[in-house]
């Protein structure tokens, strides 16, 4: 700890450790990387209690899945016991109203000011683009943890039309933070809100210049399209320090945005979740000193990372020793990729000696461009050669090549090979939404959507990609034929065929323009499928216990949507008699068809019923319209001068001082604010800091997801 960072520990300042982007789970079933998220979890959570500090605060993406498994929450509640529970007092208190900052759980208020706890370490978080609320309830992991009393979940925002940021208010001693969050929201959304001035950050009445304003944010940084990332300029200049999670490559230091005069630290992910060069900086974590308006960020390198190099190789760029027309040109290949591979392992080896919290083996990305005529060797053989000596034995290699685009002028295809040949790191910020966008733009007229908008069924198929909602697209075409048949109605359309399509597309293009309230239908329709989920799984659980009722046999484990293995478990004592009366049907309408043999009555589970419907044309579902019924919608100043401190160590001092004496105000504990334009100005001191170099370059586009299919 450097003399700076010491002098600035005492009874008037934060120490908050940072950390954004754990991934708790990520390929927790993996013999190899299986522990590695807990392992670092670990590291962190045991630096937060040896460095003693205030609070965690945690940027997003705790977990990595939507719906943790039972080992990932288990580890995750077992470690912040360990860690964050015991009898050393919290030094800070929370000004602001509680009931405000933690509306949506159902204890409101700090939790180590809950009689029932203990806590020692509190932990603030928002959530993530994985762990953020989904189904019927919108709920989280978090908020399984919040009601746990182990972690503040803060930041959350249901509205789509107007988002209103209350800080929450902290001081210790004459240090004040005013500390500001918001959970991931889908970019292009949040993009158009700042846009249309809908996002709005309150800031006490009294005393604003006393407060260091921080803020969390967990949000595309990079550019990853037009509208699919939040621009640093969107934020409000009265901010101090922003803490930006979602993106992995670790840029810690805190570096000025000119225009804003913010400084913005972007800790990145402790885990590498993908093979691409961003994961392969240094994982760090930052402990930030706050006294007054000044802040100290340390970085703290982790030790218990598994360790990642990857290299790129260029054939082309080897005349010399690589021919195409040499027969045996792909031996040659083979063999010159083995020498780059033994000398990345043989760079590990020197790296980790001394170091035994690090894993043995480390994860070997080797990027071959083979264009130019060059053919890739079989990577399953050439693995085996490494099985015992790295942890991604199956994907150390990875083929691309670039290929020429083709001039068609009689038809307009996707080139789906520009994507094949794109660097994996290109390949990572390729979206769902985007890929059914292009489709529908280049396919022929007879496949062309006539009813849905392209924006619309690329939400509705990302929501069933990545919250496994599996009725959301059949939920949006429903809702959408049922708009549309109700707007048919009130115009009198005859019902001719030909007069029917025109008016649907004219309705479709006015729902196009309107993207506010193409959003809000959207919203709609996956909160129909949610609703539509959850009962049923009611009846399905209802169902089953009947059923067991019926049968005469105890349950003796409930049924779970969250098993950790999709293979059904053995039956014993009374197994055959019950394969007997249920063979060929499913588990869910097993007592159904029991109970009413013979009666021909459908299953209750109600998928099949709705065959008939999905298929049904426009004009079909028109005439049918009047048996339908329609569904009701409830939709939800100041001047600096400033120093930097800036040497060879991990230390790296921002510090903020005002420029003038002014009388000091009384400590206010008033929790009221003031509503201040998200694009408020002020005065500022354009100091230009040309220091820092460790930022020449743009941080790495790294936010995509490996999901996992459970079902």
């Amino acid at each position: 700890m450097s003399s700076s960072g010491g002098s600035l520990d005492d009874e008037d300042t934060f120490k908050i450790l940072v950390a954004t982007d754990i991934h708790l789970g990520y390929m927790e079933k993996d013999a190899v990387r299986g522990n590695d998220t807990f392992v670092t979890f670990d590291e962190i959570l045991r630096l937060t209690r040896d460095n003693e500090v205030d609070f965690l605060l945690l940027g997003g993406d705790l977990f990595h899945d939507n719906k943790p498994s039972r080992k990932t929450l288990h580890t995750c509640m077992e470690l912040m016991r360990k860690y964050c529970m015991g009898d050393r007092p919290v030094q800070f208190e929370v000004l602001s109203d509680q009931s405000v900052n933690f509306s949506y759980s159902k204890f409101p208020w700090v939790n180590y000011q809950d009689d029932n706890l203990n806590v020692s370490i509190p932990v603030f978080s928002v959530h993530g683009n994985h762990d953020d609320p989904t189904g019927a309830d919108a709920l989280c992991a978090l908020d399984l943890l919040s009601c746990a009393g182990l972690v503040n979940h803060f930041g959350r925002s249901a509205s789509v039309e107007k988002i209103d940021i209350s800080p929450v208010l902290l001081q210790k001693g004459g240090t004040k933070i005013a500390l500001y969050g918001l959970g991931s929201i889908p970019d292009e959304r949040l993009y158009r809100m700042f846009v249309n001035k809908q996002v709005t950050m309150l800031r006490p009445r009294e005393d604003e210049s006393s407060w260091f304003n921080l803020f969390v944010i967990h949000q595309n940084r990079s550019k990853h399209g037009a509208t699919n990332y939040i621009p640093e300029q969107f934020l409000d200049e009265f901010l101090d320090l922003v803490i930006w999670g979602h993106e992995h490559e670790c840029k810690i230091a805190p570096t000025r945005n000119e225009q804003q005069l913010f400084y913005v630290s972007q800790p990145g992910s402790s885990v590498a979740t993908s093979l691409s060069p961003g994961e392969a900086e240094k994982k760090h974590v930052g402990l930030l000193r706050i006294k007054n308006k000044k802040m100290n960020m340390q970085k703290i390198p982790l030790q218990t990372v598994r360790q990642f190099y990857i290299e790129d190789l260029v054939l082309a760029d080897y005349p010399d020793i690589f021919n195409p027309d040499n027969p045996k040109v792909t031996q040659d290949i083979e063999n010159f990729c083995v020498e780059k591979i033994e000398s990345m392992l043989d760079i590990a080896e020197r790296e980790r000696l001394g170091n035994t919290r690090q894993p043995d083996k480390p994860l070997i990305r080797l990027r071959v461009d083979y264009t130019g005529g060059f053919e890739p060797f079989n990577t399953l053989r050439f693995s085996q050669n490494f099985v015992d000596r790295t942890a991604n034995p199956k994907d150390i290699i990875h083929f691309f090549r670039h290929k020429e685009q083709k001039d068609k002028k009689d038809n307009i295809e996707i080139n789906f090979g520009k994507f094949e040949g794109r660097q994996s790191s290109e390949v990572a910020t390729l979206r769902v939404e985007d890929l059914v966008k292009q489709y529908f733009q280049t396919a022929e007229k007879n496949v062309q959507l006539s009813l849905l908008t392209e924006r619309g069924m690329g939400e509705a198929v990302q929501e069933f990609v990545d919250k496994e909602e599996k009725d959301a697209i059949e939920e949006l075409v429903k809702f959408q034929l049922e708009k549309t048949q109700r707007f048919l109605k009130e115009r009198n359309i005859d019902a001719e065929e030909e007069k029917i399509d025109e008016e649907v597309r004219k309705f479709r293009e006015t729902r196009r323009e309107n993207t506010n309230e193409e959003d809000e239908e959207v919203r709609e329709a996956i909160n129909r499928a949610r609703a539509h989920r959850s009962q049923t799984e009611d009846i399905n659980m209802s169902e089953g216990d009947d059923d067991d009722v019926g049968m005469g046999k105890k349950t003796s484990k409930p049924i779970s949507d969250d098993s950790d293995d999709n293979i059904p478990a053995p039956t014993r004592g009374r197994g055959r008699g019950r394969a007997r009366g249920g063979r060929g049907q499913s588990a869910t309408t097993r007592g159904t068809s029991r109970r009413g043999r013979g009666s021909g009555e459908p299953p209750s589970s109600g998928r099949a019923s709705k065959a008939a419907a999905k298929n049904m044309s426009i004009f079909d579902a028109f005439k049918a319209s009047s048996s339908r019924q329609s569904t009701s919608r409830s939709v939800p100043a100041k001047n600096y001068s400033e120093e930097i401190e800036d040497n060879d160590s991990d230390l790296e001092e921002v510090s903020f001082t005002p420029s003038s004496q002014k009388d000091k105000r009384p400590v206010s504990t008033s929790s009221s604010f003031s509503k201040k334009s998200s694009q408020s100005q002020s005065s500022r001191d354009p100091f230009i800091d040309d220091d820092d170099d460790e930022d020449e370059f743009n941080p790495f586009k790294s936010s995509t997801s490996s999901r996992r299919n459970r079902r």
